[in-house]
């Protein structure tokens, strides 16, 4: 391939290090931000660039993702008469499938390049939005025909589409940015991506409502804008990862890595952890509009005139604002303190949820009780996304793994292990409302499942401890 233009990074001219080669198609040879000189010059704003598109791309893909736990909500006013086994269903599928698509998306960066795949993954959102449009326009009349159960599960499958941009936007970003900065940026760009659970949740019942009275039937709520209202903004995003991302030639990863960090014991130690922080928070995020409508129905939706707006959406906003600074006392305090204080928060306020609901406390205990527990799964995920390249640094024998990266082949053992890491802990989307299901089902309420959860993040801690903290603590690293 051609090169287009070569552009030397600094004033020495002669330091190759810091030589940055533009070439067609927007691909970057000799990108490496941990030489300083390039990093101040050039690296920085082309790093930021690159990070705002993929953030928005990402946004969009957590829009779609949970689509389904916003939409299930309102599928009873809308004629479909489903169980709250099937519902929870429906909520969860888009987690199972978006998990599983993870782990191929991961290698995707590496074999055709972050802005190239960006561009992909943000075309294939089209699929689950306009499906989602047509199989709820065809809903039941008085009771009868409509689209199908089966199909219906299907449709929300393809929801899983959203979940899996998280793996790749991650293993494309961390090549961009310097080890002493990943977890501010990593943190960022996840939480920026977080954000469009809470969007997803706010948007949907103002629109719905808002649009009603434009639709054949006024007397129900226009759920088929919940889909289509977003297509627009995705054809922005496949724009936007065209004209203004970047692929980098050194953000490889050989499936030998792969299989590497594969046979760690700490990358399944991690992947424990992440379903505890993000699959948490994720898995919440879904279940939450669901919880709020069975155990506080007045309150699911508040009307201000003509508009109906939800309160679950609280939940995913403070999560995922509380992501980045998660990461950012990391960057300060080490990844593993943290994590285990998030841990530990985050047991003490889902024993605080379960004795509301014992209680019979009002809603707005409930609401503070649940929002501390997202605020504290924000900040346990931002903390692990720094502890993650941390930990591998430190074992591929870097002298401060706080700060110093070990090399570019320990860069993309811990890109590929970010990737993989984040498939697992999105499982947690899958996992946490099944678990709401069972409960419910068999015990008749859910505060058995959230004692369950009480037991997990007991465990998790102990894991964190055990460790992260203590080991560590006594070679004198913080990780």
């Amino acid at each position: 391939m051609s090169t287009d233009h070569v552009e030397i990074s600094g004033k020495d001219h002669s330091d190759a290090n810091s030589t940055l080669v533009f070439r067609s198609g927007r691909w970057i040879d000799g990108w490496n931000p941990e030489d300083e000189k390039q990093w101040e010059t050039r690296g920085k704003k082309i790093a930021s660039r690159n990070l705002k598109f993929s953030i928005y791309a990402e946004f969009l893909g957590f829009v779609v993702w949970q689509l389904w736990s916003i939409v299930v909500v309102s599928l009873g006013k809308y004629g479909f008469d489903f169980s709250t086994s099937q519902q929870f269903w429906l909520i969860s599928m888009p987690s199972l499938v978006g998990a599983t698509l993870r782990f191929p998306y991961t290698f995707m960066v590496s074999k055709i390049g972050g802005r190239n795949w960006t561009m992909v993954s943000a075309s294939l959102l089209l699929i689950p939005t306009i499906a989602m449009s047509f199989a709820i326009a065809h809903h039941p009349v008085g009771g009868v025909g409509g689209t199908t159960y089966p199909i219906m599960l299907l449709v929300a499958a393809l929801g899983g589409f959203g979940g899996g941009n998280f793996a790749s936007s991650m293993a494309n970003i961390t090549f961009f940015y310097p080890q002493r900065t990943k977890g501010w940026a990593l943190g960022l760009n996840a939480a920026g991506g977080n954000i469009g659970a809470a969007v997803s949740q706010f948007m949907v019942p103002i629109l719905v409502t808002l649009t009603a009275g434009l639709t054949l039937r006024p007397d129900v709520p226009n759920l088929p804008i919940a889909g289509w209202f977003w297509i627009p903004f995705i054809i922005l995003a496949i724009a936007g990862a065209a004209f203004g991302m970047n692929n980098l030639s050194s953000a490889k990863a050989d499936f030998g890595g792969y299989a590497a960090a594969l046979k760690d014991p700490h990358l399944w130690l991690m992947s424990l952890l992440y379903i505890g922080t993000f699959g948490s928070f994720i898995g919440l995020a879904g279940a939450f509009p669901k919880l709020i409508a069975d155990q506080f129905p007045d309150y699911s939706l508040l009307h201000l005139g003509a508009v109906g707006v939800g309160l679950a959406f609280l939940g995913p906003l403070v999560g995922s604002l509380a992501r980045p600074y998660g990461g950012k006392l990391a960057d300060k305090l080490g990844g593993g303190y943290v994590t285990a204080a998030a841990f530990i928060m985050m047991t003490l306020a889902t024993g605080a949820v379960i004795g509301t609901l014992k209680a019979g406390l009002s809603f707005w205990v409930f609401l503070v009780c649940f929002l501390v527990l997202f605020v504290f799964t924000g900040v346990g995920n931002g903390a692990m996304y720094r502890m993650i390249p941390t930990v591998f640094a430190f074992r591929a024998g870097s002298a401060d793994a706080q700060r110093i990266s070990a090399g570019i082949s320990t860069e993309r053992k811990t890109s590929a292990s970010l990737g993989i890491i984040s498939a697992f802990g999105a499982y947690g989307g899958f996992l946490v409302p099944q678990a709401f299901s069972l409960s419910k089902v068999h015990f008749g309420d859910y505060a058995v499942g959230l004692w369950w959860f009480v037991i997990a993040y007991v465990v998790c801690l102990a894991l964190t401890v055990v460790f992260y903290v203590v080991p560590f603590a006594r070679k004198g690293q913080r990780v």
